[in-house]
């Protein structure tokens, strides 16, 4: 996994990882989530892995747009 430059400095993401079509998003609390094309639209998986490339805005969109939009969660 890559770290997660949280720019903002109030992220709750550590870290994520990119696929193909889907993203792998590393919280502070120590929980992944997967998120696919299958679980959300293939817009919002693309903006996800912008945002985290960039460092900034990932766990706001998340929350505003995505949710419980995931394939799975594990700790």
């Amino acid at each position: 996994m890559e770290r997660y430059k949280n720019l903002g400095g109030d992220s709750a993401i550590v870290a994520y990882e990119l696929a193909t079509d889907a993203i792998t998003v590393k919280f502070r609390d120590g929980w992944h989530y997967l998120y696919s094309i299958q679980s959300t639209s293939p817009s919002n998986i693309r903006e996800m892995q912008r945002l985290a490339a960039e460092g900034r805005g990932l766990n706001s969109f998340i929350s505003r747009f995505v949710r419980k939009g995931y394939v799975r969660k594990w700790m």
